[in-house]
């Protein structure tokens, strides 16, 4: 298979220096600001962007060494499949979380709801569309135990670091 290259279009800066004590999902962080500035030759882009109130954000887990195909996810105590989690230790390191826009100004998008650590390489943006993006009748495999769990108060520790 041929090796594919990603180029960062820019890069997330938020309050979380390390992974310990950070909130798992973007619905876990509420509140909680930061803000991505893109690089210079893609800023047109962000053209119309101020009308969504939400964007899906690409980025890499940028410092996650190495990955593991069985883990044991921050929501449960037994050992899934990598694939069937959202833990950042994947084979490409790849994240994905939904924000709020608070405002587009020039080369930087004010966010809130930040999940993702400081310095993360953004690799793509997407605005949120609740008619393409959100499904109804879902099953959720081994989350489903977890269905009604607080996340607004799950936390990350230190165990894919």
């Amino acid at each position: 298979m041929e090796q594919i290259i990603i180029k960062p279009i820019g890069t997330i800066y938020t309050p979380h220096h390390d992974i310990k004590n950070m909130p798992i999902q973007p619905i876990a962080a509420e509140g909680i600001k930061g803000y991505i500035k893109l690089e210079p030759e893609y800023v047109a882009g962000l053209k119309d962007l101020e009308g969504f109130s939400h964007i899906t954000l690409l980025y890499q887990f940028h410092k996650i060494n190495g990955y593991e195909l069985e883990v044991i996810p921050f929501m449960d105590t037994v050992s899934h499949g990598i694939f069937a989690t959202r833990s950042p230790k994947r084979p490409n390191a790849i994240g994905t979380s939904t924000v709020k826009i608070i405002s587009v100004e020039g080369d930087t998008i004010h966010i809130e709801q930040a999940d993702m650590l400081d310095g993360s390489p953004l690799i793509d943006i997407k605005p949120f569309y609740p008619r393409y993006d959100n499904r109804m009748d879902v099953k959720i495999g081994w989350l489903e135990k977890n269905r009604d769990m607080p996340l607004e108060k799950l936390r990350s520790d230190e165990r894919f670091k």
